[in-house]
Parts: structure tokens; sequence; C-alpha cells
């Protein structure tokens, strides 16, 4: 018999099911895999039903924060696509965003002679050599999360600096005219905050200079960003919003906006990314907005990239993929909620 789903469960179960189709639809492997996927044949079976081998590939995701929860949903794109294609994964690099450990992981993985490498370019010089050093010898190189245009073969992520001029036309018009705001950003100058910064700048001399503003270098860490944006509102209290760039950093503005009942005295918040604290500031009301990336994907697809562009020699170029930019506001939170391999919530497989 079987099992009846709880409306939690089945919520879960629905967005999974799109976005797993979605994500069939974007890598052209059509219904015919995920549907002998659901209909519970193994991975190497649901693959041959499209006529693609599982291959042994090692693939190499360099990343400035590896232990961020952030990427947690990351972590299961790349699982579940080498479990799918026969595929093996390392998960290196950096706890700190520091760039030369980021370059070290590069090196290393190139001296092994993986057979591919996704890396978040945050630095717009360090990884040029690297990169084109895994490339002359014939291992591929896909930029995930973060981007630089240097000799990388595609991008897999947001459009950073487009995102954030989104997001701030979203949050200008709530905020009340002549208002101060203040904008923070985890690591300045890291290409995978920065350009969503200046897209946050852009918008507002665009609207004419609606809000005047604050930049404030949160830090890497969450007790370090909870700390420091606490700081800021106490000495800025007649503050009319507060925008992050990142997750750790929306986090933290939803948590100062709870404590000190932020969204009752009008202060508009927002910011990036689902991490799961963040998800309750939404449904409590006390943070305005948050954005969705879709980490999963920024996992999934460099590995089908990678997959393809070994087993195809070359003939199949990885090529850019935008992961979207979507509003989770209180009207909408349920779906995100619900517990979800697809989001991070937890790490069991769609049922």
């Amino acid at each position: 018999m079987d099992r009846e789903m709880t409306p939690a469960q089945r919520t879960s179960y629905e967005v999974s099911r799109r976005k797993a189709l979605g994500i069939a639809a974007k890598m052209g492997l059509g219904g015919v895999a995920i549907a002998a996927g659901m209909a519970g044949r193994t991975a190497g079976e649901a693959l041959a039903a499209t006529g693609l081998p599982q291959k042994p590939y090692k693939i190499t995701f360099v990343n400035h924060v590896t232990t961020n929860e952030f990427f947690t949903p990351t972590i299961y794109g790349i699982k579940d696509a080498c479990t799918f294609l026969g595929c093996s994964y390392q998960w290196t690099g950096s706890k700190t965003s520091n760039v030369a450990e980021m370059v070290a992981a590069m090196q290393t993985a190139i001296a092994a002679k993986v057979d591919g490498i996704a890396v978040c370019l945050i630095d717009a010089k360090a990884f040029n050599k690297p990169t084109q050093d895994a490339l002359s010898i014939g291992i591929p190189v896909i930029a995930y999360n973060a981007d630089t245009p240097n000799a990388r073969l595609s991008y897999v992520g947001q459009s950073l600096y487009q995102s954030g001029y989104n997001i701030a036309k979203k949050w200008l018009p709530m905020v009340k005219k002549g208002g101060h705001v203040m904008l923070s950003i985890g690591t300045p100058g890291s290409l995978n905050l920065q350009p969503r910064l200046d897209g946050y700048i852009q918008a507002i001399k665009d609207a004419g200079n609606p809000v005047t503003y604050d930049t404030l270098a949160s830090g890497v860490t969450q007790d370090l960003s909870d700390s420091r944006i606490e700081s800021y509102y106490l000495s800025h209290k007649t503050v009319a919003g507060m925008f992050g760039t990142g997750g750790g950093d929306t986090q933290s503005v939803g948590k100062v906006s709870k404590k000190y009942g932020l969204a009752k005295q009008g202060v508009i918040t927002a910011g990036y990314d689902l991490e799961p604290q963040t998800l309750s500031y939404i449904a409590s009301g006390d943070l305005t907005f948050t954005t969705d990336q879709q980490p999963y994907l920024q996992g999934f697809i460099p590995t089908l990239q990678i997959y393809l562009y070994k087993l195809s020699n070359g003939a199949v170029a990885p090529a850019n993929t935008d992961t979207s930019l979507a509003y989770v506001t209180k009207e909408n939170v349920k779906t995100y909620l619900a517990k979800s391999r697809f989001e991070g919530s937890t790490d069991a497989e769609p049922a």
C-alpha cells in the first residue's frame, strides 16, 4: 500500500518534482530519465534510458566558504549528479574566503589531473593562471556562484550585479523617501558579493537618490556579522532600511529586526538566500523578503556540464546558466519551509 503524504510532505514533493523536471529540461535530459528515477529505477538504469553511460570522472569543487550552510544544497546537487552520472567529487577551498587557499586547492586538483574543476571566482585576477594551467592540459574549468570573465568555459549562477539592481528596485519604493539605509557586505571587493552591492548603489542613483546610505563590512563569520549589524543599528536607530548582500548578513539583519521589533517600526529589511533562520524571520514578518538563487543547481549543473564536456571530447561545450532570481516573502515562504533536499533543509531524497 502506498504511504499517504502529509500536507508538508506533499508540498515538499511538489517543489522537488518541479525543480527536478526543471533541471532535466535545462540539461536536455528530457523527461525520460526523471520518469525512470521516479519509477524507482537505479541511477544507472535511469541514465541508460537516455542512452548515456555512467563515467567515473573526478570533479573538484573549489569554494570560498566551505562550511557555510548556504552551500548545503549545492553539495546535495553535486552528490545527486554524481550518483546519476557515475562521477565522484571533492569539496575543497577555504572556510574564510582566503583566495590563496583557493588557488592552492586548484593547483592541487590540477596536479592530480582531475577530470574537471568548478570554482567560485571571487577575485578578478588570482584565478587566471590556474584556470589557464588547467585548460592547457585538458581540464575543463567552470565558474559557479561567483564569476569573472577569464578563460573559464562557463558560469553557473545568479547574475550578481543585476540581482542587486533588481532587488534594490523592489525595496526602494518601500522605504520612506529621504530615509537612511544600511547596505552590508561580508567581504568588500569579493566578486560573489561586491557586484550585488554595486547593483544596490546604482539602483539608488538611477532612482534619483531617494535615500542616503552607509555601507557596512559585516565580516565573514556569523557571530561577527551579528555583532556588527547589531552595533550599527544601536548607533543608527532611525535607520529606515537594512539590506544584506549575502546569506550571513541577511540572517543578521533578520535577527536584529526581530530583537528590536523593527518591522513594527516600519523598517524595511531584505537580502539574499534561504538559510533556515532567515526563512523563519520571513515567516514571522521580521524580514521583508529574501531571494532564492537556487544553490542546488549551482552544484548539479556544473557537474553535468563537465560530464558532457568530457564524454563528448569537448563537442558539448559548457554554457552560461543563470540560476534565476526568485523573491521569498511572508506570502509564499510556506513553500520554502517544507523540508526539501533541494533547499538543503533535509538530506532525504525526494519520495
